[in-house]
């Protein structure tokens, strides 16, 4: 993809995710559902998380490519080693496993991980947006651009911190309010529940070997382009 497509693209994401990430932060508090949004907010959510972590990638790839349309390369290649490992790392294993991971659950069990008293609170385009969207726009990126992948043993180190982060925000989570994030959660027992978050990093982990893969067919051993 030329440089200055490549830069329009980057940029209208980095924008239409800066919408999403608006839109669910800023639902209307007298329509939010108690039994959802207590204590942490949205910001208990993998989802909403994500939406972040998107406009993030995104704002970082419009700056690489905006470095590269004025040739400051030497700064352009310290953004994109910043932009290549946000992606490899959490933009791609996150997303999808977001996009797989929510309709699963969703299509066994919606209020598992979606209660229907949402459904008058989110609109489905948002719905969609956020669980739906995610998977495509990660796979366009791969499309769009070659990224180069850190160590593999770096890689899933950094990757197992972050998930360590978040598994650990959930359980402070239900220490202060008694409360699963997640529904699902309550069906577990402690040792139900360790077992189920093993395997979900261990999926988390497959999406970003996988990721690797379809880099790596489509691009070979990617360098830096300027």
């Amino acid at each position: 993809m030329e440089i200055s497509t490549l830069t329009a693209y980057h940029c209208l994401a980095f924008v239409w995710y800066f919408f999403i990430a608006y839109s669910i932060t800023h639902v209307r508090t007298e329509e939010r559902p108690s039994e959802v949004f207590l204590y942490g907010g949205q910001w208990k959510y993998l989802t909403v998380l994500n939406l972040v972590l998107q406009a993030v990638f995104y704002g970082v790839s419009f700056l690489a490519d905006v470095l590269r349309l004025i040739k400051k390369l030497r700064c352009a290649k310290c953004v994109i080693s910043s932009r290549d490992l946000l992606f490899s790392v959490l933009a791609f294993p996150v997303s999808t496993f977001v996009c797989i991971s929510f309709w699963i659950l969703y299509t066994y069990n919606r209020e598992l991980v979606y209660p229907k008293s949402l459904d008058g609170v989110i609109p489905l385009w948002l719905n969609h947006a956020m669980h739906t969207a995610v998977l495509p726009f990660a796979l366009l990126e791969i499309l769009a651009t070659p990224h180069r992948y850190p160590a593999k043993k770096k890689g899933l180190i950094l990757l197992g911190f972050v998930a360590f982060l978040y598994i650990s925000w959930v359980l402070w989570i239900y220490s202060v309010t008694g409360e699963w994030v997640y529904p699902l959660f309550a069906l577990f027992s402690p040792a139900g529940l360790t077992a189920f978050f093993t395997g979900s990093l261990a999926i988390i982990i497959s999406f970003y070997n996988f990721g690797e893969f379809l880099n790596r067919m489509i691009w070979g051993q990617s360098k830096f382009c300027f």
